[in-house]
């Protein structure tokens, strides 16, 4: 067999399986959540939430809901180096984002059943 007719057999192949995958797949809320980022993220944001009343005051001084805060998780970037992963038990974690051109940190403890949002802090970038 010549080797063009190896190529047309393996890429017919691989397209009628992609279209297959994609067919099963397509109802499926599927993700691919491999990256310390996106687990981390993942894991706090299927938790319930807790706020604490420091969370609870900057939430309401800066005139956000619940839902904004799970968005800004949702979306945010955790900082590792800031955050204290070696914890037994409840871990804490910084989460960077930007909400209206503002940086701000989400400090979340995160425990086996229920995350607490520590703080919400905007930061001045002067």
């Amino acid at each position: 067999m010549k080797l063009i007719h190896r190529i047309g057999y393996y890429l017919g192949g691989f397209s009628i399986g992609l279209i297959v995958l994609a067919f099963f797949l397509s109802g499926k809320k599927t993700s691919c959540d491999y990256s310390p980022n996106a687990r981390t993220i993942k894991n706090i944001s299927i938790k319930k939430k807790n706020y604490t009343d420091a969370a609870m005051a900057s939430i309401n001084k800066h005139s956000l809901d619940t839902m904004i805060v799970n968005d800004l998780i949702k979306t945010g970037d955790v900082n590792f180096s800031e955050s204290d992963t070696k914890a037994v038990g409840c871990k804490t974690y910084l989460i960077e984002n930007s909400y209206y051109e503002k940086d701000l940190e989400l400090r979340i403890k995160n425990c086996d059943s229920i995350a607490t949002i520590l703080s919400l802090e905007f930061i001045d970038n002067n």
